[in-house]
């Protein structure tokens, strides 16, 4: 294999010449017309980290009911749950995805009341389809929390996940909790994590990895065996998967560990006997412990001599991940143009070397390969993240197109740390930080 040519002058050589695809000519897939409304509440349950309060539907109605109402149906405005649970004692794990419901509906089949064990520690997490998510209800009860304080949530949202973090550390510095190993992947190197520069893309946002049945009236409906032939001829509903934003763990699990022969870490559906499915916080876990560097946490801020992150928006501080940071030992990117310089360099050596198995795969767009989806998303990340105009002056390509020297250092002469894994398996150091409970999806 070439070595590749990452020099400053040379990045966009590497989204244009090396991945075979034109900024200029990017395109991305013309998205279906707006919803009415992106603005949705949804309704916490009263006692929310309890068995009842899990089996209890969450429901979804329109923050402003005068711009139209808010449907789950709706790919636009629909909003999903995930809770996972520990036992302490044990240090056993499981995971169990709560409903969501319309306001005024029923669901299609009634929600699996749960066994929890006896000292459970319940955390639960949410992404949303549309613009703003605003949680109402038993919030307080849950110790519910968004990016910031003050509603409305954005996107993403949390509850009781410092608790669950704080207790899962715990049980493994016990012995009870035993996290997998990432494994090989098919090019040699370790499987890819939600955390990976290539996985995490322009933003953090991650979503749950929930999926629900929805039948031709619109109900819903947890997706278990029993549901699955019952309701013959629903669909399945699940997080958003585009290329500059959407669910990165949906991308990672669905999509990129199969087509890499990498295994996602599951645990008993606590809703589904006999059925064992990933979860947001088994991610996270993983990342902790087996994540090497650079760990991908995209800046908030903009560099202070460049442009900020493509949008105007005023990011003011930048968020780990889930609020389950990694090791203090673990490179991190502070500034924009660190993390473009990363994105760049770390990012575009893998999609390369792995082409031969992602231009086989499947993608989350029909009739496009893996690899297209992914080459398209660094090129929207690179564009839309500013790092253009971050990394001026602008790049021009190598000669032929072909990569000569190793990656440069970044701005600074501090290079970036290039991802190798813990000899054997064995996590490089263990987490010693308490999670915040503003992170990156709360």
């Amino acid at each position: 294999m070439a070595t590749l040519s990452l020099t400053l002058g040379g990045l966009l050589a590497v989204g244009a010449s090396l991945l075979s695809v034109s900024f200029a000519d990017t395109v991305p897939v013309a998205a279906p017309p707006a919803p009415s409304d992106p603005d949705c509440t949804l309704t916490v349950p009263d006692a929310p980290l309890t068995a009842r309060g899990l089996a209890t539907p969450y429901v979804l109605t329109a923050t402003d009911p005068a711009k139209g109402p808010c449907h789950e149906s709706n790919s636009h405005q629909a909003a999903f749950v995930q809770a996972t649970v520990l036992d302490p004692d044990t240090g056993k794990v499981f995971v169990y995805n709560p409903l969501v419901t319309d306001k005024g509906s029923e669901p299609a089949v009634a929600p699996v009341l749960p066994k929890l064990p006896e000292h459970a520690v319940v955390g639960v997490w949410f992404s949303f389809d549309g613009n703003t998510l605003t949680l109402a209800g038993h919030a307080a009860a849950g110790k519910c929390a968004g990016r910031s304080p003050m509603q409305p949530f954005g996107q993403f949202a949390s509850c009781n996940a410092a608790e669950f973090f704080n207790s899962a550390w715990s049980a493994q510095s016990a012995g009870r909790l035993v996290v997998p190993p990432l494994g090989m992947a098919r090019d040699g190197r370790p499987c890819p994590t939600t955390r990976d520069l290539g996985i995490v893309g322009q933003d953090h946002d991650g979503n749950v990895t929930t999926e629900y049945l929805i039948t031709a009236r619109g109900a819903t409906a947890q997706r278990t065996a029993a549901t699955t032939g019952r309701l013959s001829g629903s669909t399945v509903a699940r997080s958003a998967v585009a290329p500059s934003t959407g669910s990165d763990n949906l991308l990672l699990t669905n999509f990129i560990d199969p087509a890499l022969g990498c295994t996602p870490w599951t645990a008993p559906d606590l809703a589904d006997p006999g059925s064992r499915v990933t979860s947001l916080a088994l991610n996270e876990l993983q990342v902790a412990n087996f994540k090497a560097s650079p760990v991908g946490l995209v800046p908030l801020t903009g560099s202070p001599t460049g442009p900020p992150p493509v949008g105007g928006k005023d990011r003011t501080r930048q968020f780990p991940a889930d609020g389950n940071p990694p090791p203090a030992d673990h490179a991190t990117t502070t500034d924009l143009r660190t993390y473009c310089q990363a994105l760049a360099t770390v990012d575009t050596q893998r999609l390369l070397r792995d082409k031969e198995f992602t231009a086989k795969a499947a993608s989350p767009q029909p009739g496009r390969t893996l690899f297209d989806f992914l080459n398209q998303r660094f090129a929207d990340s690179f564009t839309g993240l500013g790092c253009r105009q971050v990394l001026a002056p602008a790049p021009s390509p190598t000669a032929g197109g072909t990569p000569t020297v190793t990656p440069s250092p970044t701005a600074g002469g501090k290079p970036i740390a290039t991802p190798s894994q813990a000899a054997g398996g064995t996590p490089t150091t263990m987490p010693n930080q308490i999670p915040s409970v503003f992170g990156n999806h709360f």
